[in-house]
């Protein structure tokens, strides 16, 4: 099948789309891709929402903003799908659709992704695989990391060395171990680049470290980077997951900005390091994707600690899509049934398919 995915991230930049042709198990191929940006008027709607889910916690009604923020991110979905369907010259067979996440809170069993699924199934005439997490937590998992079945595919087309790992840099980073023997361990790591997102917002230095070229011209707070470290989430092994706001920032008021991001860069890439410990071997290689594979200060940072790190773009993928593309090949495996979490990387007792399936309900477009 030619399926389209969707990704969202905590930055808030915009909203990935990629297509992959796929049958749920192998990639055959890559169509196309597109990273459409969000208006600064919705960017404000999802920052709000999102200040909104940090003091709403989960309990009570949901705030009144998220049905803003959820026409905000079906909309900017709508605008991504159509423009790369008219690049692709048809309709996809399938969509997979992420949402918006707002909070995650796992220990809860809860995890909030706004962006209503019959909307985007509606829009685009295709059907839509969407609230991939929710079977994972409802089954005692983490609800993430979702994307490690796709990271097995990835490797197995790039026929690169294992034990192999994918470290994805977003707003939080994730991993994915894998083994000789195709074994699959995966965890949130740690902050990646949302924190120090924030610091440079913050200071109206723009909305991200262009470059790394910020921490580059700062000075690393030791003793900063180790009181993050004694975070509880750094204790202890196992799958497990954060939210972005998990951190506190407080410290970094009395720091300059450069301060700052390079303590939150040197925090990243040693919350990196930390968890590569547990893992049962060293990796020969780390495949580093999303936003964070563009910082050089990050990515200098975290070769000097964990050895051999490339840039998926520097083994023939797609760095700022493989999220999306992820979405498209879980869309694949949900409808058929397959797997897409694991005791290994969610936490889940056994391995468990999730998705549910939206059909069209206003086209007469040939679905699935």
């Amino acid at each position: 099948m030619l399926v389209m995915g969707f990704m969202s991230g905590t930055s808030l930049d915009g909203v990935d789309v990629a297509v992959v042709e796929t049958d749920g198990e192998r990639i055959e191929g890559f169509g196309p891709s597109a990273m459409i940006a969000f208006s600064a008027a919705e960017r404000a709607a999802l920052e709000k929402a999102t200040r909104d889910a940090l003091l709403w916690d989960g309990f009570g009604e949901q705030p009144l903003s998220f049905g803003l923020a959820g026409e905000v991110i079906e909309a900017a979905h709508l605008r991504a799908g159509h423009h790369v369907i008219e690049r692709l010259g048809r309709l996809p067979d399938l969509v997979g659709f992420h949402g918006q996440t707002l909070l995650h809170r796992p220990e809860r069993k809860l995890s909030v992704q706004i962006g209503d699924p019959q909307v985007i199934a509606d829009g685009l005439g295709v059907s839509v695989v969407a609230q991939m997490r929710q079977d994972d937590l409802l089954a005692g998992g983490q609800g993430a990391p979702l994307v490690p079945a796709y990271h097995f595919a990835l490797a197995k087309k790039i026929g690169l060395p294992r034990p192999l790992a994918f470290l994805n840099i977003g707003g939080i980073a994730n991993l994915t171990w894998i083994g000789a023997d195709g074994s699959l361990l995966a965890c949130d790591t740690g902050p990646g680049n949302g924190l120090i997102d924030q610091v440079v917002q913050a200071h109206g230095a723009g909305r991200y470290d262009d470059g790394g070229r910020i921490a580059a011209a700062g000075t690393v707070d030791e003793a900063a980077v180790a009181a993050l470290l004694s975070h509880p989430h750094f204790h202890g092994e196992g799958p497990k997951s954060l939210d972005r706001y998990d951190f506190p920032l407080e410290w970094a008021d009395a720091c300059s900005l450069e301060d700052a991001a390079a303590t939150l860069t040197a925090f990243t890439a040693e919350a990196v390091a930390v968890t590569a410990r547990i893992l049962p071997q060293v990796p020969e290689i780390w495949v580093v994707c999303g936003g964070g594979s563009h910082n050089p200060t990050l990515m200098a940072a975290l070769s000097a600690r964990l050895g051999d790190c490339r840039t998926a773009d520097e083994v023939g993928l797609r760095s700022d899509f493989v999220e999306a593309e992820a979405m498209a090949f879980l869309a694949a495996r949900s409808l058929r049934g397959m797997p897409l979490t694991f005791p290994g990387t969610t936490g889940v007792s056994q391995p468990l398919t999730g998705g549910t399936i939206w059909r069209p309900e206003s086209t007469f477009a040939e679905v699935v």
